[in-house]
């Protein structure tokens, strides 16, 4: 900005650039990649976070600050870093946690890229694991040892859509003087907080249902007590951190997440009814039908919506006769598109055994209840007749 001579006046540019940036109604992206500092004490007491400010985008940056006090407020946290992917958060929670030569006990049910991360890849760094039926709470109970650390579960698993018994495992949890880390990403803040219920870690994959629009990948770890700055130590020197591009379309994503769940929420219901009353579907699995092994449990862990209704979630799970019968429905459903994701605004499918659990043997799925003849479902916000219409149409091919 030119002064009353014509001059340069940085001053008067950095003081107009920060109001810009405060009052803004739509907060700025804030690119770069290093910041500016008075002095090496400055520098020096912001990079060992003894004080406030920015220095370098791979340790803080103010769209990820601001998308991280989103996240605390949604799940009511102390604290919570953003990462690269709901993968990075998992990383960070199992690095800032868990030494060599300690142990980890996994659900037998979780993300298949979550189960090879935690078994495979942690063995390379000398982390023992035992895969265990999470549900089954005597099983859990014998697995812990002495050098045991963390126990891993997911909210709702995938993609059978069971409800985690969060309170029992807390409770487990805490006798055996370990943390427990719960992966959100199918339920969301929206539908349950799992802090509330006393784990001690929350991590979620923003890219799914909090951000909502298939445009960005990021992931989020969350908790309670004093852990932020052993946290973004983690993040930021094992290179985990997100870009600001991600985390201000992170933040635009979580303002419209409670509308989306619930109106998802809302159709997923209906449509898990409908298709229970077909032909051509064996079985159906959704959590808020009063037919599934873990409703009662869901009543009690999950949200209600505005007009009290429960909200059970936006994945739909529903078993055709075989492998072949679901080819043939995927391929005659174009309108619904085969995305193997989930948590977008409109709705998509997906087929487990082909995509998220195709590692597994055709034992190893059948154990978990996982079919060839499997479809999940991710049901979006769009009329809820037109899905059903859409679906009964792509039924008659199977």
């Amino acid at each position: 900005m030119a002064g009353p001579s014509g001059e340069h006046v940085p001053g008067r540019m950095n003081r107009d650039l920060g109001r810009a940036a405060e009052t803004a109604l739509s907060p700025p992206i804030f690119l770069s990649s290093v910041y500016r500092c008075d002095d090496p004490a400055q520098a020096a007491a912001m990079l060992s976070g003894e004080s406030d400010g920015y220095v370098y985008q791979r340790d803080r940056h103010p769209n990820g600050d601001l998308l991280a006090a989103q996240i605390c407020e949604l799940h009511q946290a102390d604290w919570a870093v953003v990462t690269g992917s709901g993968m990075a958060a998992l990383s960070a929670a199992v690095l800032a946690t868990v030494n060599a030569g300690q142990h980890v006990v996994v659900s037998s049910q979780l993300y298949g890229k979550s189960t090879h991360l935690l078994t495979q890849h942690a063995a390379r760094v000398g982390i023992e694991t035992s895969v265990v039926d999470t549900f089954d709470l005597a099983a859990v109970r014998e697995s812990i040892r002495p050098s045991t650390r963390l126990i891993v579960v997911e909210t709702l698993t995938n993609p059978v859509l069971r409800v985690a018994p969060l309170e029992e495992l807390a409770e487990l949890a805490r006798h055996a003087r370990v943390e427990l880390l719960v992966d959100n990403t199918f339920a969301s803040p929206v539908l349950c907080r799992p802090l509330q219920w006393q784990a001690n870690l929350v991590m979620e994959s923003l890219s799914k249902v909090m951000n909502g629009h298939s445009d960005v990948m990021l992931g989020a770890l969350c908790g309670r007590g004093n852990r932020l700055a052993a946290m973004r130590d983690v993040v930021s020197s094992w290179g985990l951190a997100c870009s600001p591009f991600d985390a201000w379309l992170g933040s635009r994503g979580l303002q419209t997440v409670s509308l989306r769940v619930e109106r998802a929420s809302q159709n997923a219901l209906r449509i898990a009814k409908h298709l229970q009353q077909h032909a051509a579907v064996s079985r159906v699995e959704y959590p808020g039908l009063a037919t599934h092994v873990d409703f009662n449990r869901t009543q009690r862990l999950f949200n209600r919506g505005e007009n009290g209704e429960l909200l059970a979630g936006t994945m739909v799970a529903f078993e055709l006769s075989d492998g072949d019968a679901a080819t043939r429905f995927i391929r005659a459903g174009q309108e619904i598109p085969f995305c193997p994701s989930l948590g977008e605004v409109s709705t998509t499918l997906s087929h487990p055994a082909s995509t998220s659990h195709r590692a597994l043997s055709a034992a190893q799925r059948r154990e978990l209840g996982i079919g060839d003849g499997m479809i999940r479902l991710s049901v979006g916000t769009e009329s809820c007749e037109r899905i059903c219409e859409l679906m009964d149409r792509m039924l008659v091919a199977t």
